[in-house]
């Protein structure tokens, strides 16, 4: 036994070894992304460098990094084995089904069966359990019949308060319709319905579609580095997961509305 861990330890510290092994680590465990772009603000902001976790729904098909070559030229495939699948309010990493070549990070708001409708900005979901699901569920949520089906409004605000709207973007015909307007449509079978956190700045499936299963990779882990356009590093941000980063986000929103209150008692707002 010991000439064995000691033939595994010559092994992996050899160069060899260290590339099959930092291989493996992200073909089927963790992968290093920076987040380029706000449209998950104020979840996930632009750079942040953080670790996917790659097992979280099931393998996906390995790729060389930066090259994205896969393993198997010869497949298209993007899934090597099936496992869990996206549920409804997770951020996942995907490759968008125009472009496989590169990585997107939005989070899932419906998921096969599901219908849903963008109106004034607001999103709508019918959950394919039905309407008496939803009232049973939903019951502190705002309901909306329509269509004969029982819709809920904005059915992850209240849970993930990185979501938000842009105050300074309307309906004036210089922005594109499906932030404003979008649906009725119901999401495929074994496919999800990605939307940015930040809603009225993000390129998501209200523009090129669902997302098939295959074309996921995996969910974001914890952030490992964090630095803002000034070149200073978020040291707050380092090592938190997307759960930790979002009570910040709560605990700021309460107080700005508990600021508003006190204003609006004594008549200074």
């Amino acid at each position: 036994m010991k000439e064995v861990l000691h033939k595994a330890y010559k092994f992996s510290n050899s160069w060899t070894g260290t590339i099959i092994i930092v291989l493996f680590v992200i073909f089927f465990i963790a992968q290093a992304f920076r987040i380029p772009s706000g449209s998950m603000k104020d979840s996930l902001l632009i750079g942040d460098h953080l670790f996917a976790k790659k097992f979280a729904y099931g393998i996906s098909m390995p790729h060389i990094p930066f090259l994205e070559l896969s393993i198997m030229p010869w497949s298209d495939k993007l899934r090597l084995i099936d496992g869990d699948t996206p549920s409804r309010g997770d951020i996942v990493i995907f490759r968008p089904p125009h472009n496989t070549k590169q990585h997107y990070v939005k989070r899932c708001v419906a998921i096969a069966g599901d219908e849903l409708f963008v109106s004034e900005k607001n999103l709508y979901v019918h959950f394919q359990e039905g309407d008496e699901w939803i009232k049973e569920n939903y019951k502190e949520f705002n309901l909306v019949q329509f269509i004969d089906k029982l819709w809920v409004k904005n059915p992850y605000m209240k849970e993930h308060h990185g979501i938000h709207h842009d105050k300074k973007i309307i309906n004036d015909g210089r922005h594109p319709l499906p932030i404003f307007t979008f649906g009725p449509v119901k999401v495929p079978q074994n496919q999800y319905f990605m939307m940015g956190d930040n809603r009225d700045h993000s390129n998501d499936s209200r523009f090129w579609g669902a997302v098939p299963y295959d074309n996921i990779e995996g969910t974001p882990w914890f952030i490992y580095f964090s630095i803002d356009e000034n070149w200073e590093i978020r040291w707050d941000r380092m090592g938190k997961t997307p759960s930790d980063l979002e009570q910040p986000i709560h605990l700021n929103k309460a107080i700005a509305e508990r600021i508003r209150t006190d204003k609006n008692d004594h008549g200074l707002y």
